[in-house]
């Protein structure tokens, strides 16, 4: 048979618009696969040119699924263009903020995105295969998993005043105190919250034990992995330094300012993707390739620093130090869910948290900035450069699912050559490379954010869709 493309287009149950490509041979097996990001998005120029003060609220509105995440990492690249240290109890609300949407969007990616692959299975009827055939299913664990994330959306909302974009962090601190009532709220919904992530674990590890072989070897390669840690190789989501580590778990380069990260990582283009391929220097590309986000951050990190969490961790941990499968994606989400539950009860536990001391202020004093967060989906990096008013020059954005493009393309390969079979194709094949791109939980409305220019293409179109011209620019 002729050499033959199949087009997933659109890739479901994930954030934004992606197709994938699965370039057959003349056997009509899997010769090799592409996983094209179809959107472009231009804040980095259009925040050229306004106060650097203004910038959280105009890149929390690059996405209404992790609008907290860069609001995080906007505020500490403004904190440091101010360079101040901003109040403890302003750390502490902006961090609980943090664990709110590490609780909600794992919590939205499991259970509404990749539990009915789990539940009702890859080959069931792809009509049903969605969070309403799982509450029909599975109506109980459907319903835990929407008033978990709920949970993590109110624990924003009583914090930053909104459950989607706050107005609350400021250069230097935030505007609002937590009430004294609110705090006890809160305290009150950790029960059930706590309830609902064991059960969705015991399910996820009855699971694995289930399909041992076909979990392990799911999306499985070698790859280097990198994400913030505290200081003494705990994990960490809110602060911290940078460790990027060897496909076994060895430190590559470790205890890396944030500030720093251009010294490890570079980018680079392909003219089928917006989205830019970043890699680490030291390896060049694309040996370079390298993961974040939860896989990663359990991979790197060398305990977890609440107890629950750890126990969890010690398990994860028990056939070796590093999990190379994609599919270990879903547990390590899990996992973090105990952990930003048992990190945000301990916050409020602290009577520091009701604290009047908001903000520390100034002009700025620097004329560049750099905010790491570990974003629910990975390492989220903001760096702004501003003139002597604080004027933004330039701008750049690193997101998660940026770090993860050739994984993620890594991956779709993987599966395909695995599942996919021309002479037989069946709808659960194509499905199966899908899930290898949602074990990442992509935000591609995110992601096409990076220095430099990428390739774009332009195409005019009748009313009829007939193709009347097209413009190329390759980066």
């Amino acid at each position: 048979m002729p050499p033959e493309t199949l087009t997933i287009d659109p890739v479901t149950r994930i954030e934004g618009h992606a197709k994938i490509t699965i370039h057959l041979d003349e056997e009509g097996e899997v010769a090799d696969t592409r996983f094209h990001v179809v959107e472009f998005r231009g804040f980095e120029k259009f925040c050229e040119g306004r106060y650097f003060a203004e910038m959280s609220q105009i890149t929390a509105r690059i996405c209404g699924i992790c609008p907290v995440s860069h609001l995080l990492a906007s505020a500490k690249t403004c904190d440091a263009i101010l360079g101040v240290d901003i109040p403890p109890t302003a750390k502490m609300l902006r961090e609980l903020m943090h664990m709110g949407q590490v609780i909600q969007s794992h919590a939205l990616s499991f259970f509404h995105l990749s539990a009915p692959d789990l539940l009702l299975g890859y080959d069931s009827d792809p009509a049903l295969r969605n969070v309403v055939g799982l509450i029909q299913q599975h109506p109980d664990l459907a319903r835990r998993g929407i008033r978990l994330r709920k949970f993590g959306q109110e624990i924003i909302r009583y914090v930053g005043g909104r459950r989607i974009h706050p107005d609350f962090n400021v250069p230097g601190g935030v505007n609002k105190a937590l009430p004294e009532a609110d705090r006890q709220t809160m305290l009150d919904g950790f029960a059930e919250a706590f309830a609902s992530a064991r059960i969705a674990l015991d399910l996820l590890k009855g699971y694995h034990e289930a399909h041992r072989e076909e979990v392990e070897d799911f999306a499985s390669f070698d790859s280097n992995y990198a994400g913030l840690i505290q200081i003494d190789g705990a994990l960490e989501l809110y602060d911290g330094v940078l460790r990027y580590v060897d496909p076994a778990g060895a430190p590559i380069e470790d205890k890396v300012p944030p500030a720093n990260y251009l010294d490890v990582i570079a980018e680079t283009t392909e003219p089928w993707s917006y989205l830019k391929f970043p890699f680490l220097k030291s390896l060049g590309y694309p040996e370079g390739m390298y993961r974040v986000g939860p896989l990663a951050r359990l991979n790197l990190a060398s305990r977890i620093a609440t107890p629950e969490a750890q126990k969890e961790f010690q398990v994860w941990r028990a056939d070796g130090p590093v999990r190379r499968s994609s599919f270990f994606f879903h547990w390590a989400r899990l996992i973090e869910i105990l952990y930003g539950l048992e990190r945000a009860r301990a916050l409020l536990d602290d009577p520091k948290i009701t604290g009047r001391d908001l903000v520390a202020g100034g002009p700025p004093a620097h004329p560049e900035g750099v905010g790491v967060i570990e974003a629910p989906r990975g390492t989220l990096i903001h760096h702004y450069w501003v003139d002597e008013h604080g004027r933004i020059e330039k701008v750049n954005l690193i997101v998660s699912t940026g770090h993860n493009n050739l994984a993620m393309n890594r991956s779709v390969l993987s599966v395909a050559k695995k599942y996919v079979k021309a002479k037989r194709l069946q709808e659960g094949m194509l499905n199966r490379v899908e899930a290898a791109i949602r074990c990442y939980d992509p935000c591609l409305s995110c992601s096409t954010h990076a220095v430099g220019q990428m390739p774009l293409l332009v195409e005019l179109h009748d009313a009829s869709g007939r193709l009347l011209d097209a413009a190329r620019r390759d980066a």
